[in-house]
């Protein structure tokens, strides 16, 4: 419960109290919640906790199957419209925004569904399907549907998801919007050498 509630404090600025968080926040709320559901889950009283997380979604709007693992600090920012499968796994200190769905793409058995190792960002409306991995420190950008294996301290961005190296330094910045599209750097990189070789051609005319 503490790191949990700490994850809050640390993450949202507009976290005043942990009092409120307590109280008052639906996300905090539904993790405590499938917490609850998951040990029941483990301990073979399924359909008690199949109803405990059907209780969870419909008081949070965040459905989280019992089965799914959670780990320490998990914070899942508004969180509405979230959807977590049976065989995720979701690492420690991971951050969740709303409408994300951390799901299967319904051609995979046994494990159907994704493992976000520690640090991972997911972005508001992100989709992340199937039974790979997502690597520690990754950043999945708002909006994107990513569909195959993100390396750690990697960026994914766009649908389908590309692949943004971070050059193995952990970014701090929880901004899920502002990242790098290799795609538009590329363009605006041969942009501004297109214009300079124009420059110069002009300049030899002139002579």
């Amino acid at each position: 419960m503490k790191s949990d509630i700490n994850a809050v404090m640390e993450r949202d600025p507009a976290a005043r109290t942990k009092l409120e968080v307590m109280l008052l926040y639906s996300g905090y709320k539904a993790v405590r919640r499938h917490r609850r559901a998951h040990w029941f889950f483990n301990h073979n009283m399924k359909f008690i906790a199949r109803y405990l997380s059907q209780r969870n979604r419909h008081k949070s709007g965040i459905e989280i199957h019992p089965a799914a693992q959670l780990g320490k600090g998990v914070f899942i920012d508004h969180g509405m419209g979230v959807v977590i499968g049976e065989t995720t796994v979701v690492g420690d200190n991971c951050t969740i925004y709303q409408n994300v769905t951390l799901g299967g793409t319904g051609k995979d058995v046994g494990k159907r569904h994704p493992t976000l190792g520690n640090n991972v960002l997911v972005g508001s409306g992100a989709k992340v399907l199937g039974p790979f991995t997502v690597g520690d420190n990754a950043r999945i950008a708002a909006g994107a549907v990513v569909l195959s294996e993100v390396p750690a301290n990697a960026t994914a961005v766009g649908v389908p998801a590309r692949i943004v190296r971070l050059n193995g330094v952990r970014s701090e910045n929880l901004d899920q919007i502002h990242v790098s599209d290799p795609v538009a750097n590329a363009i605006v990189s041969l942009d501004k050498r297109v214009k300079e070789l124009e420059t110069e051609i002009n300049e030899l005319k002139n002579k």
